[in-house]
């Protein structure tokens, strides 16, 4: 599996945040944008919204499995924000993947099969 780069700075958060699209779901919130970089880059937060810090890392690992099951299929150039909601620490990673590949292919993201 290769080595999937994440977004770390509050910088690259923002951009995502404020020129990016947005996808809602009550168990995920999705913010695409392109990048320069030629390559697909996610970063995944979940707020002190969502419960103690057990259940926002528990939502993150969920997020980043359905992630992993998906991630071969999209375009590279992009940078994809995740945001945890309080229904997603109640989901299993399947569930999650299936929102995540809903909202991937309404942003335009997945490669045809």
């Amino acid at each position: 599996m290769p080595n999937i780069q994440t977004l770390t700075n509050n910088h690259e958060f923002r951009r995502a945040y404020h020129r990016g699209k947005s996808f809602r779901d009550p168990a995920l919130v999705t913010y695409c944008n392109k990048n320069r970089a030629g390559i697909c880059r996610i970063g995944i937060t979940a707020s002190k919204k969502i419960g103690n810090a057990v259940q926002r890392n528990r939502a993150r690992r969920v997020i980043m499995a359905a992630f992993r099951a998906v991630h071969e299929e999209i375009h590279a150039g992009v940078d994809i924000v995740f945001v945890a909601r309080s229904k997603t620490v109640r989901m299993k990673s399947t569930e999650i993947e299936l929102v995540m590949r809903k909202q991937l292919a309404l942003a335009g993201l997945l490669k045809k099969n």
